[in-house]
């Protein structure tokens, strides 16, 4: 079959890497290449890619024709591409579904510093907003 998918990642963020090496596990059929952001020519091989976007969110690129994903629809496109996707693909169409996977990819994504990244991620992290208290 051949890698169908791109996806790249925050090589330097821990908990993204963790989660590629997981998904590259589960890709029994060699259909998804996972590389990360900082690897030599990324950039350049998906140069219509802005920069700043790989800091942002999880990019997959579809091998056939470029189109490409980011966020909760990069992740969705990963699901659907795994042997076991169908499980939990669905989900997507119920109505608010993606609005809801969006937003909570949204919040993983800022706050990926508090959940082991390291110190990479800190700058990623929404500071705390006035009057309250960051513990």
């Amino acid at each position: 079959m051949g890698t169908q998918l791109t996806v790249i990642y925050d090589g330097h963020c821990g908990v993204c890497t963790r989660l590629a090496e997981r998904v590259a596990k589960l890709d029994t059929h060699s259909v998804l290449e996972i590389v990360p952001s900082q690897s030599a020519g990324v950039r350049a091989r998906f140069s219509w890619i802005p920069a700043n976007a790989y800091d942002e969110s999880l990019q997959v690129v579809r091998a056939s024709d470029g189109w490409t994903w980011a966020g909760a629809a990069a992740v969705e496109e990963i699901i659907r591409a795994l042997r076991a996707g169908w499980v939990v693909s669905w989900l997507f169409r119920l109505p608010f579904a993606r609005q809801v996977a969006q937003r909570g990819y949204r919040w993983f994504a800022d706050h990926r510093g508090e959940s082991g990244c390291g110190d990479h991620c800190q700058i990623h992290a929404i500071p705390p907003a006035a009057g309250t208290k960051n513990s």
